[in-house]
């Protein structure tokens, strides 16, 4: 559903599991901060509506959005943790880059979840326009930052729950 037909800070809270014990890496893209800001603040505060401790919450900031895999697979690493939001903001210009870095970013965020079982979060807005971006952004459709913290507690509860291996020996574990 196109989020102009949405708003994206709009879900169901009865449909959310408690935060309190999982942990969060979230990696923030700098390139267009005054958007990727907002969307942080949207996600760090419904992260915390729902029980998530501040000390459960590691953030990192990159240069910008094609970085977020990367950096997203250095916090996985260094951490321990139930899932990683990444969040970035391309706006289409006169070329096809938009398109390169967004295929990129959400390949190497896929790859990054197959690869480990652990959920990484696309928290990317693709917007044509920087108005398209202010209006997701916190403003008339809501905030993308909400959405990807719910889809991170959402996924997160779900890693705890059935996506850690458990120590044993045989084929498959």
């Amino acid at each position: 559903m196109a989020s102009a037909l949405k708003n994206l800070s709009t879900y169901d809270e009865t449909n959310i599991p408690d935060a309190t014990e999982l942990k969060f890496g979230v990696v923030v893209a700098d390139w267009n901060k005054d958007i990727t800001h907002a969307l942080y603040e949207g996600c760090l505060e419904t992260l915390t509506k729902h029980g998530a401790l501040t000390d459960n919450i590691h953030v990192i900031q990159v240069p910008g959005t094609f970085e977020l895999p990367a950096a997203a697979r250095m916090i996985a690493t260094r951490e321990t943790l139930d899932a990683v939001i990444c969040i970035g903001c391309v706006i289409k210009g006169e070329t096809q880059h938009d398109e390169y870095i967004n295929n990129s970013v959400a390949q190497g965020l896929v790859n990054l979840s197959i690869a480990t079982g652990l959920p990484y979060i696309f928290g990317v807005l693709t917007p044509n326009t920087h108005q398209q971006a202010v209006d997701r952004a916190g403003g008339e459709h809501g905030n993308k930052g909400v959405e990807a913290a719910v889809t991170g507690i959402r996924m997160g509860s779900l890693y705890k729950e059935y996506g850690k291996r458990k120590k044993g020996i045989g084929f498959g574990r």
